[in-house]
């Protein structure tokens, strides 16, 4: 465990111990702390502690689970489904960056990557997660009921865990309700300019964020050949 000058605490997971020595170095220089974990196991282990990271950086390939697995699991425990998770792999096919996101990660690096190309991820990703909380007033359009400041999400009484870049993707639609958005703008608007994704992402996103509306799942729609929308009937 390396102490920085900053809140932030990122978690390095990764089974090679050179790579994490090097990560955890190269992070603590530019000010945050790190822990690190070698296996699957040790990182839901480090992800639920007393002291949360507000990030976490999970290789895709580990002894034990692999990181979507890992992935999955951290999204589906409300504790840990908010925190921002970048994938880093040695896999950078479109089909892996698909499927990446899909189980929710919010950005992925392809090794061999620049350690400053990184760091300036990592920092883009936390400041979309902490930035732009306003009041913290809750809105309300039809069942469907949205505090962004305090990222949290209802369904009728049911809160709806929802990760950094679902709450992003869904506060853009709603700022932007009964407008039609193409993929290409929700791209601009929820993602940062250093991140390369392809524009299908958008749809891999907003499949997630439909299952996990449920009864409001309609609320998000499709314009066909156009992108998609925000409305309430």
């Amino acid at each position: 465990l390396g102490c920085g000058l900053m809140d932030e605490l990122i978690l390095l997971v990764d089974d090679e111990p050179d790579l994490l020595r090097a990560l955890a170095y190269s992070l603590q220089a530019e000010g945050f702390s790190t822990v690190t974990a070698g296996t699957g196991a040790a990182a839901l282990t480090a992800a639920r502690a007393s002291r949360a990271p507000d990030l976490i950086l999970l290789d895709l390939m580990l002894p034990d689970l692999p990181g979507t697995e890992i992935c999955r699991r951290l999204r589906a425990d409300p504790a840990t489904a908010h925190i921002p998770l970048i994938m880093v792999t040695a896999r950078g096919e479109a089909v892996d960056r698909v499927v990446g996101f899909e189980v929710g990660a919010d950005d992925y690096v392809v090794k061999p990557f620049l350690t400053r190309e990184l760091v300036l991820r990592v920092r883009a990703l936390l400041r979309r997660a902490q930035g732009g909380a306003g009041p913290e007033t809750v809105q309300s359009w039809g069942r469907l009921r949205l505090n962004a400041a305090a990222h949290r999400v209802w369904v009728d009484e049911a809160e709806v865990e929802l990760t950094a870049q679902e709450l992003r993707l869904l506060v853009a639609l709603i700022e932007r309700r009964g407008r039609v958005q193409s993929r290409d703008r929700l791209l601009d608007a929820v993602w940062d300019e250093s991140y390369v994704v392809e524009p299908r992402t958008v749809d891999t996103v907003i499949r997630r964020l439909r299952s996990k509306l449920g009864p409001c799942a309609d609320y998000v729609q499709t314009v066909r050949g156009v992108g998609y929308r925000f409305a309430v009937e």
